[in-house]
Order: structure tokens, then sequence, then C-alpha cells
């Protein structure tokens, strides 16, 4: 089948080469002349594990194109996938213009029928505002006969970054929202090669679709937001967030997923996602007690490491150096967006202590946030970033720091302490080196 695909950030550039990687032609088109010409030198602007050598191996094949020509996408395929960004609105609404320019430009050259699908996350009713501007578009442009005719479908993600291409490859479900079954046929031919060994297939109506995604996301961050709430009160009272954790996994109606305690979650999806779904809410006159607390928790929660580092120096930061671990939202991600790294290096910042910072692939962002930070010194190494620092904080989860050499650690850090938010370590093996150690929900090891 022929596919445009509008976008090519996160969601457009894994949507458009796991389609053409199947077989499919698919042509992804953007406005950023530059981007384009990186991805067709092989150049990949997006750190994504697998993504860059199916983009090589689909663009090599031939069924992969990129352009900036909209005129030229537009009538390349059949099915034309909305693939831009959504970012939050001050009042935390999803800010819809992309998409819906996307839609005046598709309507502004289409020469036929098509099928427009959204893919980006959006706020309940988007189909009906993409399909209220193709059609007046397209009665502006004289367009509309029965031989030019456009259908309106949503067909939201569900990647995790960090592991995008092989949850594109092997879906837990393919939501589809549509009520024509002319579309419902196309998108099923589309997504045969995905579905296999079992159909995941789940068929909706639009508006349930669009909020099947928000639905998700809210979930999955209620539950960490719950369990951060619970390893705040067990510090309190002396429990073990680890023990309970696995009290309560082992119910299989709670399960393991997403009951991680730590320092709260960012990246692009789950903050801004939440806000948007409060604030569809509150539009409808329903108040979203439940999901405003998810996000109160949250941002709490990421001030949680800044507090026990000031707690252990009480107050007196101007002037230490602090090693930073870990600077993604979570691993095999560069994104920083959300990430509780940028608060706790932004409160040090203004206390006045300097960061040596570490991350396997997030550095280049950090410095793009960060150009002329003065209190900021990115290393090459994990074993860099403890030279002459005052404590150690661990923001990210990464593989390599799972198992570090302690000897080795104090031996570079001025004080053996570590402040750890994704509570890697046992406590055994804290105080079997002789670290003071604090982590997220239980006791502190001194």
């Amino acid at each position: 089948m022929r596919v445009t695909v509008f976008g090519t950030g996160y969601v457009g550039l894994v949507t458009g080469a796991c389609l053409a990687d199947v077989g499919h032609q698919v042509m992804c088109v953007d406005v950023d002349q530059k981007k384009i010409e990186r991805l067709k030198a092989g150049e990949i602007p997006i750190y994504e594990p697998g993504l860059e050598k199916v983009v090589k191996e689909a663009y090599q094949a031939g069924n992969l194109y990129f352009t900036i020509d909209a005129e030229e996408a537009v009538n390349f395929g059949d099915i034309c996938f909305i693939a831009v960004g959504t970012p939050p609105d001050e009042d935390g609404s999803a800010d819809l213009q992309y998409v819906l320019a996307v839609a005046d430009t598709i309507a502004l050259h289409m020469q036929s029928s098509k099928i427009v699908v959204t893919k980006s996350t959006v706020p309940v009713g988007t189909a009906d505002k993409v399909a209220h501007t193709l059609q007046t578009r397209l009665e502006k442009e004289n367009k509309l006969s029965k031989s030019i005719q456009y259908y309106v479908a949503s067909n939201p993600e569900f990647l995790k970054e960090g592991n995008a291409v092989g949850d594109f490859m092997k879906p837990d479900r393919i939501v589809i929202g549509t009520e024509d079954q002319e579309v419902i046929e196309a998108l099923k031919e589309l997504y045969a090669p995905f579905n296999r060994s079992r159909d995941r297939l789940v068929v909706m109506d639009v508006r349930s679709a669009e909020l099947t995604k928000y639905a998700a996301n809210a979930m999955l961050a209620t539950k960490i937001s719950f369990m951060n709430e619970m390893a705040n009160l067990a510090e309190r009272l002396g429990a073990d967030i680890e023990q309970v954790r696995n009290g309560i996994g082992s119910d299989p109606r709670i399960g393991y997923h997403f009951i991680y305690p730590g320092c709260g979650y960012g990246g692009s999806c789950f903050p801004k996602d939440v806000k948007a779904l409060a604030r569809t809410a509150l539009e409808c006159d329903y108040v979203p007690e439940l999901l405003q607390a998810v996000e109160e928790v949250n941002e709490q929660q990421k001030h949680r490491l800044f507090e026990k580092l000031s707690e252990h120096f009480d107050g007196q930061l101007k002037g230490k150096t602090i090693a930073v671990w870990g600077l993604s939202f979570k691993p095999n991600t560069d994104d920083m967006r959300e990430a509780p790294s940028r608060v706790l290096m932004e409160a040090l910042w203004a206390e006045g202590a300097r960061i040596r910072a570490y991350d396997p692939e997030a550095m280049v962002e950090c410095s793009r946030l960060y150009p002329d930070e003065p209190l900021l010194a990115l290393v090459d190494t994990k074993e860099e970033a403890l030279h002459d620092a005052d404590a150690l904080v661990i923001c990210t989860e990464w593989k390599e720091f799972r198992a570090p050499d302690f000897s080795g650690m104090k031996g570079l850090l001025n004080q053996p302490v570590i402040v750890d938010g994704r509570n890697l370590y046992s406590l055994e093996l804290a105080e079997r080196y002789g670290m003071t150690y604090y982590s997220i929900g239980r006791r502190v090891v001194r």
C-alpha cells in the first residue's frame, strides 16, 4: 500500500520506517529541510534502539522516501497519517495547530480520495476538527465531488520510548477509530503484517479511540504516582517499599508493571497527556480529582532527590559538587523532556552547587538545553563524573549503572554518599561498602 506520514519525529519516523520495513511504500514529509537531508544521508535525529537499522534498510530497499514537498507527499499516499507534535498550551490542553495545519495542507493538495488518520496523541473530538478543516479547505478549492472524498480515522500509537520498534512490530493491540467499513478494511490490510499470529485489531468509534490513548497513559501514570506516594509513606513508617512492591505485585490483579518507586515520571507522553486529559475533563464541567492528584504527586516526587541532598548537607549546598548519573527521563532514549534530572539540576544551581553529569545518550540534548550553564560539566564516563564530587545522585536506571565498582567509587568521591532515585542497589550492599545511601521508600544506610 502507498502511505504518507506527516512528521518525522518520534512517532512519525517509527511508523513510517516500520510500515516500509514490511513492504509498504511510505513517504515521510517534514518542514525541516535539514532533518530530511540528514535522514536521506542515513542519519537518525533521535536515539531509539533498532530504528537506525530499520530506516536504512527500508530506504535502501526503495520502500521509504523522505521529502519536504507537501504536494508530492499528499499525492503519494492513499492513506495519510498525521504524526506531528501536540505540545501543551499554557493551560495544559494539547495544541492542535500543527495537526490542523496538516489537515489543511492535505485538502489543499489532494487530487484523489484520501483516508486521513490521526496518529498523534490528540484530545477527544480532534477527528471532528480535522474533518471540518478538510471540508472547509475542499469547499474553498472547489474540490468536493464524488471522485474526491475524504475519510477521517483515529489510530493512536502505543509506543514506549526505548522499545518503539519492537512495540510497532509486535503490538499488544492496534486501535482503530472509525465506523466506516471501507476504512476498516484498508487499515486491516495495512496492518496485516503485524497482525498474523492473533487478531490484535480493536475497532471502535473515533471518540473512544481518542480517549483510549489518554486513558492508557493516565492509568500507567496513576500506578507510578500511587507507588511513589506509598514510598513516601513507607519512609515515615519504617517500612521497605521494595518488599511492599513484591508483596502487592504478586497479586495478578495488580502485577509488577509500573509499580517501581522512583523520582517521578517524565518524557513526552505521561506529563503532557495527564494534563491534557484533566483539561478536557474541566472543559466538560467535570473535576478530575484523581488525575489532578496523579500530576501533583509526580511533581512533588521530582523534588525528593534535592530534598534528600539538602537534608544530608544541612542545607549547605553552595560550593558543593554533585555527580549525576543519568539525564534522560528513562533508559534507552536521549529524551530529557520533563526529566527528573532537570528539576534536580536546576534546584542545585539555584543553591550554587556544581554538577558533573554523565548519560550514555543524552549528553548532546543536555548541552542543547543548558548551553551556557557555568555550573554544569558534562563528562565522558560515569567514573569521571565522580571525581572530587561530594555526592552521587542517580536519576536514570541505565544498565551500566547497576553494578558499579563500589570500592572505586569511594576512592573517587569526596564523601561516600549516594542518593539513588531508582533504587538500583540493595541496602545490604551499601552497608557492606560503607556507603551513606539514600533511596526511595527505604531506610537510610549510614
